[in-house]
């Protein structure tokens, strides 16, 4: 919603494709400057409008408020962005199990990769919680293989731009790069 803009509703009436709405403040990595109350009156009115996922913060407040208006009609993806790092492993664990508390349907959890072994840890989450659906991986070049392997290992799926220019997170690809990966993994 925060990338898209004025015309996302417009935009969805056509949609014939699942669909996951996000509306993300500055502070969580989003462009969304119209204020909290709005932001919080366009994710409920994309409830309204039958979006799949509502993708909300972790941090947000009157979460367990939100978490309940949305599982009327949508599932909750519960969310948390690390900008600087990836956590080690055990915080990482604390926060997909905060977020499996709060009511979340699928959990999420993006990292910043400094260095190759964060993509291991970022996916390690999944495997240490089968029962539950996760998406996780790391942002920057470092974090590509993160990205790519997250569905590939168990994670619900990935996340990737319709074209070069409109990414929502650093590093992130786009469909057609990563269709191409993806065709030559089954290769």
């Amino acid at each position: 919603i925060d990338l898209i803009g004025d015309g996302w509703i417009e935009l969805v009436r056509h949609l014939n494709k699942p669909w996951i709405a996000c509306n993300r403040s500055p502070d969580e990595g989003g462009n969304w400057c119209g204020g909290e109350e709005k932001r919080i009156e366009q994710l409920l009115k994309a409830v309204e409008l039958r979006a799949d996922i509502i993708d909300i913060e972790l941090e947000m407040k009157n979460l367990a408020e939100m978490v309940s208006l949305i599982k009327e009609r949508a599932k909750c993806l519960l969310s948390l962005h690390e900008f600087k790092k990836t956590p080690p492993l055990n915080k990482m664990r604390e926060i997909i199990q905060r977020e499996i508390d709060a009511g979340a349907d699928i959990c999420k959890l993006v990292t910043t990769a400094q260095r190759l072994e964060d993509n291991q840890a970022v996916l390690q989450l999944i495997a240490d919680f089968p029962q539950t659906r996760v998406v996780t991986m790391a942002m920057g070049p470092l974090g590509l293989a993160s990205r790519l392997l997250c569905p590939l290992v168990g994670g619900d799926f990935t996340y990737a731009s319709i074209e070069q220019g409109k990414e929502s997170a650093p590093g992130q690809l786009t469909v057609r790069e990563l269709r191409k990966l993806y065709d030559r993994v089954q290769e």
